[in-house]
C-alpha cells in the first residue's frame, strides 16, 4: 500500500494561520491577530453572530478568552480545532471551524455547550 500524504501546502498554511491567530489571542495581542483575519470576518457561535473584524475584535478585547488547543484537523482551507476555551477562567470544551482564504481567516464557527457558562453568569 502506498503512503498517503495527508497534508498539502494549502492545508499547512491554513493551519499555521489559525494557530498563529489563537496564539496571538492568548497573548492578548489583538493587533497581530487582526492581521490574520479578513475585514469581512464572519463569526457564528452558539450565543450569537458577528459580522466584520471590528465587531469580532471588540468582543474579544472585552471577553479575553484563552485557548488550550488539544487537536487540529485540516482539509485544505478549512481548519477544525478542538480546544478548551477559557471563559472567565472556566474551561469550556469547544470545536472551532476556521476557513482561511488568501492567508486570512474569513469565517469562524464555534460550537460548545453553553449551559455551564450561562449557569455561572446567572450566579453572579
Amino acid at each position: 500500500m502506498a503512503d498517503i500524504n495527508l497534508t498539502t501546502p494549502v492545508a499547512d498554511a491554513a493551519k499555521d494561520t489559525v494557530l498563529s491567530f489563537l496564539q496571538a489571542l492568548n497573548k492578548e495581542d489583538y493587533e497581530t491577530a487582526r492581521t490574520l483575519a479578513s475585514e469581512e470576518l464572519a463569526f457564528i457561535g452558539v450565543l450569537g453572530t458577528r459580522n466584520g473584524a471590528d465587531a469580532y475584535f471588540n468582543d474579544m478585547k472585552r471577553m479575553k478568552f484563552h485557548y488550550d488547543v488539544m487537536k487540529v484537523f485540516t482539509d485544505e482551507e478549512d481548519v477544525c480545532v478542538f480546544y478548551d476555551v477559557y471563559m472567565n477562567e472556566m474551561p469550556v470544551p469547544a470545536f472551532g471551524w476556521y476557513h482561511v482564504e488568501n492567508e486570512k481567516i474569513n469565517m469562524i464557527r464555534v460550537i460548545f455547550d453553553p449551559r455551564p457558562v450561562l449557569e455561572a453568569a446567572a450566579k453572579k
